[in-house]
């Protein structure tokens, strides 16, 4: 399953339910499963501020350039467009949720990267809403965002967290940047990467500090009969549901714990929660606005050139170490909080490190 913000694993253990009132959710999870999904490997917009108490001062940045289709219930995309750029809100949940999603994490990569869209070229970015029937995900397909509804006894929909469309289209930033390959240890980073864009376009629309935010990636997108908070919880993996169906949250949040698998593509959503942990302890420990240190540490280090598609954790925990030392210094509380993140979870040995 490329792509996509529900692991296969959880959508296995939905599909087996025997309970009476989970079996549309359990049929649901079964064709979501077996669906085919299709895979495809400058606007200006004016801001007035007031200046000197009395100067008013206009200056041009990037705008989004968005289009949110409609695929009325079929696995076909793109659908029929219902919403571009300029146009007022529809009133339908999905389209105006998906629609002001796409906008905030404009937002922030200007924001906080200075990158003008995914591909830092003013890609315009699209979205498909009311994908299939009961459709149980949401993905990037290479080109798009794509919704579906949930089954509405487990999943309530999936437009409604802006962590989930951050995460999707996080991955487009991934690919931009050269990819990593979508199995095992590359596979898990390419996950844990798009949660920390999830995580960090949610706090920086809600102003919210390291400490202050939740760290819950997918919050709000199951229903309330579900024991759980969210997908997975980036500060405490393993603890973001333990529910009779869909079991317990199996991410680990130490080497000592890492999953070997077949599995998932090797564990890409389980064991992004390793590398998710240590992200969730730099921010924290480093205090303020995430995206201003943590995040532009793990920003600059995805875009320097320097990782290849098959990068793991040891490789990519360096190269974060790498970054803070060249942003920072290497005597910096910066470098030492990645160092310590990283030996926190395991990835890199303490004893040799200075």
């Amino acid at each position: 399953m490329r792509h996509a913000i529900v692991p296969p694993y959880l959508l296995a253990r939905i599909a087996a339910a025997q309970e009476p009132h989970l079996a549309h959710a359990a049929e649901a999870a079964r064709q979501t499963l077996v669906a085919q999904r299709e895979y495809r490997p400058e606007r200006m917009r004016l801001r007035l501020t007031i200046e000197n108490g009395d100067t008013l001062v206009a200056e041009t940045t990037p705008a989004p350039d968005r289009t949110i289709s409609d695929a009325q219930g079929r696995e076909a995309l793109p659908g029929v467009v219902v919403r571009r750029e300029d146009d007022a809100a529809t009133g339908d949940a999905a389209v105006d949720e998906a629609f002001d999603g796409l906008g905030a994490t404009f937002d922030f990569l200007w924001d906080a990267f200075a990158r003008d869209s995914i591909d830092g070229a003013a890609a315009a970015l699209e979205a498909t809403v009311h994908y299939g029937v009961s459709y149980d995900n949401a993905f990037w397909n290479g080109e798009r965002m794509v919704f579906g509804d949930g089954d509405g006894e487990v999943f309530a929909g999936f437009t409604r967290a802006l962590s989930v469309i951050a995460h999707e289209l996080g991955h487009g930033v991934i690919e931009s940047a050269g990819g990593l390959v979508y199995r095992g240890q590359s596979g898990a980073l390419n996950e844990s990467i798009a949660d920390v864009f999830g995580a960090l376009a949610e706090q920086h629309r809600a102003g919210q500090t390291a400490d202050a935010a939740t760290w819950l990636i997918g919050e709000g997108i199951f229903t309330s009969a579900v024991e759980g908070r969210a997908l997975r919880s980036m500060i405490e993996p393993g603890t973001a549901y333990d529910d009779d169906v869909l079991g317990r949250d199996p991410q680990p949040a130490h080497m000592r714990e890492f999953v070997v698998t077949r599995e998932d593509g090797g564990g890409v959503h389980i064991n992004s929660g390793i590398p998710n942990r240590a992200f969730a302890l730099v921010a924290t420990t480093l205090g303020g606005f995430a995206w201003e240190r943590a995040g532009l540490i793990w920003y600059r280090t995805l875009t320097s050139g320097s990782l290849v598609p098959t990068t793991g954790f040891e490789a990519f925990a360096e190269a974060t170490l790498r970054t803070a030392e060249a942003e920072y210094g290497g005597d910096s509380e910066e470098a030492d909080a990645v160092r310590s993140a990283w030996i926190g979870v395991g990835v890199i040995d303490g004893d040799s490190q200075p």
